[in-house]
């Protein structure tokens, strides 16, 4: 039995008074590898990487720059890349 795992994505389309709760709600649930905003024209705004070892390190700054972009109360697009682990039964 091999352990196989695939990434897949989810997007959310959230305004800038709820970026943050939903950012902090993502990183919560724990698996979730990289987390892409985007603004109203679909540019990326922002990009980060979630790594298990160094999440507790990275989410004072990551926190500090989404309140950042919620001060502009736009509109956007968040892309989370999950890693799902799926089994290969031979």
């Amino acid at each position: 039995m091999a352990d196989n795992k695939q990434s897949f994505h989810e997007t959310f389309k959230v305004s800038g008074d709820e970026i943050l709760a939903k950012i902090k709600e993502i990183i919560k649930e724990g698996n979730a590898r990289r987390i892409i905003i985007k603004n109203d024209k679909d540019n990326t705004i922002m990009e980060f990487p979630l790594t298990v070892g160094a999440i507790g390190v990275l989410l004072v700054p990551i926190y500090a720059a989404v309140g950042t972009l919620a001060a502009l109360a736009m509109d956007y697009t968040i892309v989370v890349e999950k890693r799902e682990s799926t089994e290969k039964k031979d």
